[in-house]
């Protein structure tokens, strides 16, 4: 009984295998990326608080700032097509607060003495007039080849760049 069952469950899976495989096109067909893809570069990063070297709290990640506290953006950008870094990347962090856009340029960060911090850095030191509440900011980034790519943080307000008391 036992090996008649077990050759009826080979017998089923033989034959769902060959259907599934008589009902599959010769060649599969996936469809081709859209352009845009390929020519959009992939912005990704985080923010955290740039106090000087040495301070205990550098580089801690947060998004609640006092007055007076330095906002810190790290990026990388990454190449649609390979995803490797894109050297000739220029970023911009548009920070909107107040009724005004203030625009702040990104440096590479990496350099002889410290090669692996390949990514980007901007500072940003929350105005003494700024307004308590959600501040809003993207990352802009173009490269050589005339490719465009956009940050822009999760729209959750727990998550986002918020100036406190």
């Amino acid at each position: 009984m036992r090996r008649c069952w077990k050759m009826t469950t080979l017998a089923l899976l033989a034959a769902s295998a060959t259907m599934g495989l008589a009902n599959r096109p010769a060649v599969e067909t996936q469809p081709a990326p859209a352009a845009a893809a390929a020519n959009t570069l992939i912005v990704y990063g985080d923010m955290a608080l740039f106090q000087p070297p040495g301070h205990p709290d550098n580089c801690v990640l947060r998004n609640r700032f006092k007055r007076g506290e330095p906002v810190g953006w790290r990026m990388f950008v990454a190449d649609p097509q390979t995803g490797n870094r894109e050297e000739s990347a220029q970023l911009i962090v548009h920070v909107n607060f107040a009724g005004k856009t203030q625009d702040i340029p990104m440096r590479y960060r990496a350099t002889a003495a410290q090669p692996e911090r390949q990514f980007w850095v901007a500072k940003w030191v929350v105005p003494q007039d700024a307004p308590i509440g959600i501040v809003r900011y993207t990352v802009t980034a173009t490269d050589k080849h005339g490719r465009s790519g956009e940050f822009k943080p999760f729209e959750v307000q727990a998550s986002q760049l918020t100036i406190v008391e």
